[in-house]
């Protein structure tokens, strides 16, 4: 129910992060913007966590900000990709001894029961196939009235790009996001509490598609849906997209547009009647607080 269709190839992603690695902060604007939209949502919220998971760390940018806000708390780095998180050590060793490192898939944690005080993740659920999956495992690590603090990729993401490859052909060019109430939905199965979202829009401007291609290229975040072209797309195809690309050109630039999704809950108790729930659950809307609210 949490997973989206269709399913990422996750040894692609792997492969492309750690490709990215030395590159990665470099293009990382929206990245950054998010992050620091996330540590102002956590001015508002009271805790002095022991230990914080930084789930899809990446190069630990964000890692480095939690050690400064949080001076003596135990920061843990998990990513997907190794060398990521080589990167990330290599920079940090030497001004942060409170660090450690865990490659690992936010599917299924390498992380102890009960273990951990706060959640935080930057615009990394978009490369999980099962956010159920994923919001239980966040769960399981956390301890009781635990935090869980998250920014993600909504469906109107680059949404000129997809039009414009879907005027091209049939295959899967970019990434599927899911919906924030989807996300609100799966928290609440997932025994987390009191969900707080909030969407925000932002656009990136380019000079030409192919530089949004390359910058997604050095972010690590190419298409890695199994729906996927199985080859190279030609050169006659990608023209085309370029030229569909071109109608939302305004004042010289191309617009990306970006869906951001955040969201913060804790951990609760399971009711025992959830524990046997069938395969369909309804939340309503109204059970799902804004951040503003």
């Amino acid at each position: 129910m949490g997973g989206m269709d269709p399913k990422l190839h996750k040894p692609s992603v792997t492969k492309s992060f750690n490709m990215a690695s030395s590159n990665y902060e470099s293009v990382a604007e929206l990245q950054g913007i998010v992050a620091g939209n996330l540590f102002e949502r956590l001015d508002l919220i009271r805790i002095n966590p022991k230990i914080i998971i930084d789930l899809g760390a990446g190069t630990g940018a964000a890692a480095k900000k939690l050690a400064v806000r949080y001076k003596h708390s135990k920061i843990v780095e998990l990513d997907i990709a190794l060398q990521m998180l080589d990167y990330s050590k290599e920079r940090e060793s030497r001004f942060f001894s409170r660090h450690s490192y865990v490659c690992t898939d936010a599917e299924s944690l390498a992380i102890a029961d009960s273990s951990c005080d706060m959640i935080y993740s930057n615009l990394m659920l978009q490369w999980c196939n099962d956010l159920d999956r994923v919001f239980q495992e966040v769960r399981r690590v956390l301890k009781p009235k635990g935090l869980f603090i998250f920014s993600s990729l909504g469906p109107s993401t680059l949404t000129e790009l997809r039009e414009s490859w879907a005027a091209v052909d049939d295959y899967t060019h970019v990434n599927t996001f899911i919906d924030m109430h989807d996300a609100g939905d799966a928290l609440i199965r997932a025994g987390l509490v009191e969900p707080v979202m909030e969407v925000e829009h932002f656009n990136l401007m380019y000079s030409d598609v192919y530089k949004l291609m390359r910058e997604l290229k050095e972010l690590g975040a190419q298409n890695a849906n199994s729906g996927r072209r199985p080859t190279l797309s030609g050169k006659g195809r990608l023209s085309q997209m370029v030229e569909n690309y071109e109608k939302w050109r305004e004042a010289g630039k191309l617009p990306a547009s970006y869906e951001v999704i955040y969201g913060h809950s804790w951990r609760g108790e399971l009711m025992e009647n959830t524990k046997k729930r069938s395969s369909t659950f309804a939340v309503p809307v109204s059970s799902i607080k804004r951040w503003n609210s």
